[in-house]
């Protein structure tokens, strides 16, 4: 089969198979009134929208990020949103402790937990909107001291985050959501240190989800990866670019992505693609013709 073909082929599986997967998948929202959630990233973009789509179903939420007065604000717009509860821990998920100060306290004031969302994105010694504007590939700027720390808050913490919080998940039976993007799937130029991290998210928790399976616990692993997403970070990027405006029209909306992902996380999804078409099709287009797909890298610009 030539290669237009298998090109072909991808489109048209991936559109029936989002077409299925949006009419089938059982999804109840009365499923999470009063289910209890620990969102971490919430300070902003699409960790911010789930904490508000989590309110609106009427959810017990815990969110996390550094910035305490933001934290404050999304609570409180939380609660008129629906919210049962919501409640905030100020932290950095790079430091241990605040990583069990984070599942103690929803310990605490919960007494169980059926969600737990990981979403943070961050660094403590680069702005990421500086290294995601950047076009330098990883041989110009091979920089050490990001990528450590890079591993550490956005891979480490997530395996922490999930070992301390798996006995109450075990309890509840409940729910790990794991947040990726495209680059965890696909191998994109500028982006080497996004992709490592991400494609071990994809290995670590895809085999995490297969040691509970055989351990007969009834604890769902969801992957969620999603596409150019119209978040802040994007706007900012983006703004100043000539062509911008024409990029972040096409970008998805925050507020679907944030649907999306929940709505995977509540039917216990293997994965979610979003925006579908285009992340799925990519993702599935390199299994079968992987060098195809890096010759298109090389011509898209970031």
């Amino acid at each position: 089969m030539g290669r237009l073909a298998w090109i072909s082929l991808v489109v048209v599986l991936a559109a029936v198979g989002t077409g299925v997967y949006w009419s089938f998948d059982d999804f109840d929202p009365e499923s999470l009134r009063g289910a209890t959630v620990v969102i971490t990233g919430c300070s902003t973009g699409i960790g911010e929208e789930m904490a508000y789509q989590y309110a609106r179903l009427g959810a017990k939420i815990l969110i996390t990020a550094r910035r305490e007065n933001r934290l404050k604000e999304v609570v409180a717009k939380a609660v008129s949103l629906g919210a049962q509860e919501a409640h905030y821990v100020a932290g950095d998920m790079g430091k241990a402790e605040d990583c069990e100060r984070t599942i103690q306290t929803a310990k605490e004031k919960f007494g169980r937990l059926d969600y737990l969302v990981l979403n943070h994105d961050g660094s403590s010694v680069k702005n990421l909107h500086e290294k995601f504007g950047k076009e330098e590939s990883w041989d110009q700027d091979p920089d050490m001291d990001f990528f450590v720390d890079y591993l550490k808050i956005n891979l480490v913490s997530y395996v922490r985050l999930a070992s301390l919080a798996l006995p109450l998940l075990k309890e509840s039976s409940g729910h790990i959501v794991v947040m990726s993007g495209i680059h965890g799937k696909v191998p994109f130029p500028t982006l080497a240190w996004g992709s490592a991290v991400k494609f071990a998210l994809d290995g670590f928790f895809s085999s995490l989800r297969v040691e509970l399976l055989k351990a007969g616990q009834d604890v769902s692993v969801t992957l969620a990866l999603v596409g150019f997403i119209r978040t802040p970070m994007a706007e900012k990027m983006y703004e100043n670019k000539e062509g911008g405006q024409q990029m972040l029209d096409m970008a998805a909306p925050m507020d679907q992505t944030a649907q999306a992902i929940i709505r995977a996380g509540a039917t216990r999804a293997r994965e979610v693609y979003y925006p579908a078409g285009m992340v799925w099709t990519f993702a599935k287009l390199r299994a079968f013709v992987p060098g195809l797909v890096d010759i298109l890298l090389t011509k898209m610009e970031m």
